[in-house]
């Protein structure tokens, strides 16, 4: 069996930046169940947030993320989270990853529920992607190992320490077996749990499987973020329309022309994430529409091109100038704020076993993600997991959040097979941006039912579909137990805020 010191399960920017890093301190692995370049990362076209600017500060940056999770953020995660955050920008900048510039300096821009501008991006609204190719590169030249289209089906425990991996070569179907002393689990989120997604095809919680199924807890995982525009247009899947849009001045518009945003917040189109996917929602079922529209007509022609060249050319290549007509948009799954529980050095439950990117689950987030945090806290933190690797011990404290297990929950009479679009539509109608008690109970028993019919798992789909089934339980029954709403969680039956569930929900296998 091949031993390594680092094997890192995932290869978009969790994986490769904590891989460059750990090459430092031992020999590196990465496994990734697609190409190199296969990942939801490059599709992140918001940014990084950073307090760098004139004006701002570290202070601005945690007040502006603690209030965005919702009394759920853990304090010291957001407060390293900003502290670190200008050194990692250096580290990215040395790295040569092209940040935008203006009169010789970074140029922040201003996105939702930040109180400054403090977002940078790299050609435009072309921030993950540029970072991606950035890292890959670094990966090829540091002559790190990388093995494409191995998906990883187990992390192998030993007297409550890892050993190893094993993953299953998708071209041959063969099990293989990997020793290592530490893993990192950077395998990305789960968005195509559902219908409608900005996530491509890669999203399916494997992570969150991969490390439940070895007895790590997972946290948080009804907060999922939907995202409030993605381009909506008839035969083509969700496309990403940019936070930055409706912070560079982006009105929000009905099918009947009227802006209605101011009414559900004072902020309008600046409101938090979870307020302006609902408001939407809201508003597409009261004109019996399926989408609004986003208006940037009134915003110069050139700015607009210039500023989101990746928005403007996609909207061209499907007959929509966005700069004479308004973009036609609906919510869309988004992004992961729970995942794998770990502490503030990306530790686990598990000796050996960390987590970054979306699939971890740091604290950070809390309820409901600051816009553009997420590729900040995949910096922030790879580079402590790292660091905390080298150290001899282990400390992770998991005693914070209330533990729960999945009900048993019977199948009555024959139930078929589950199926990846049954799936998708079971998540989106019944644990989508808007939920309630009943819906949750039936979602719960169908994806209980799924797991007991699933197929004998032989290649990459099977694995996948047991994953985002997992992932799906996880989310349903952390919905239902949780009798409120808050942050990104609504219920309609517990319309209502409770201080009694300013408390974490945190599933362990076997609980």
């Amino acid at each position: 069996m091949n031993e390594y010191d680092y094997i890192i399960v995932g290869s978009g920017i969790a994986g490769l930046y904590t891989a460059l890093l750990a090459k430092e301190q031992g020999s590196v692995l990465i496994l990734t169940k697609g190409s190199i370049d296969e990942c939801n990362t490059k599709h992140a076209q918001g940014g990084i947030a950073a307090a760098i600017g004139h004006g701002d500060s570290a202070e601005l940056h945690y007040r502006d993320t603690i209030a965005a999770g919702d009394g759920l953020c853990d304090p010291e995660a957001v407060r390293i989270l900003v502290e670190e955050a200008p050194d990692r920008i250096s580290d990215l900048i040395n790295f040569s990853v092209p940040f935008d510039t203006q009169d010789g300096e970074i140029a922040l821009a201003r996105e939702a529920a930040h109180s400054v501008p403090r977002i940078l991006h790299a050609g435009g609204d072309a921030t993950g992607e540029r970072i991606e190719v950035t890292l890959s590169n670094m990966a090829i030249l540091a002559k790190i190992g990388i093995m494409e289209h191995f998906l990883a089906t187990e992390i192998i425990v030993e007297d409550g320490t890892v050993s190893g991996v094993r993953a299953l070569d998708c071209q041959t179907g063969s099990i293989e077996e990997f020793g290592c002393k530490s893993v990192i689990i950077a395998t990305g989120g789960m968005g195509r749990l559902f219908r409608f997604t900005t996530n491509p095809d890669i999203a399916t919680g494997d992570g969150i499987a991969l490390a439940y199924n070895a007895g790590a807890e997972i946290a948080d995982m009804e907060f999922f973020q939907f995202h409030p525009t993605a381009l909506r247009l008839p035969g083509m899947p969700p496309f990403l329309i940019s936070e930055a849009v409706r912070g560079e001045g982006g009105i929000l518009r009905n099918t009947e022309g009227r802006q209605f945003m101011f009414d559900y917040s004072p902020q309008g189109e600046l409101a938090p994430r979870d307020i302006v996917a609902r408001g939407i929602l809201f508003e597409m079922r009261k004109t019996h529409s399926g989408r609004v529209f986003l208006d940037v007509t009134h915003l110069p022609p050139h700015k607009v091109s210039a500023r989101f060249p990746s928005i403007y050319h996609f909207c061209q290549e499907h007959g929509l100038d966005m700069t004479k007509s308004p973009i036609p948009v609906a919510p869309a799954a988004h992004y992961m704020m729970g995942g794998v529980k770990t502490n503030a050095w990306g530790e686990t439950n598990i000796a050996g076993l960390f987590a970054a990117g979306e699939t971890a689950c740091t604290g950070v987030h809390g309820a409901n993600r600051l816009a553009s945090n997420s590729l900040l806290e995949v910096l922030i933190f790879a580079k402590r997991i790292v660091q905390r690797s080298k150290e001899e011990g282990w400390r992770c404290d998991t005693s914070k959040g209330e533990h729960y297990s999945l009900s048993e929950r019977g199948a009555s009479g024959t139930v078929p097979p589950l199926s990846l679009a049954a799936l998708q539509s079971l998540m989106w109608d019944k644990v989508g941006i808007v939920r309630c008690g009943e819906g949750l109970e039936e979602a719960a028993s169908i994806l209980a039912s799924g797991q007991q019919t699933l197929e004998m798992l032989c290649d990459r789909p099977s694995y996948e579909l047991s994953s985002l089934i997992l992932s799906g339980r996880l989310m349903a029954e952390a919905a239902l137990a949780r009798e409120e709403s808050r942050g990104a969680h609504f219920r309609t039956d517990f319309p209502e805020s409770s201080a009694d569930w300013l408390r974490h929900i945190v599933f362990r296998k076997g609980d």
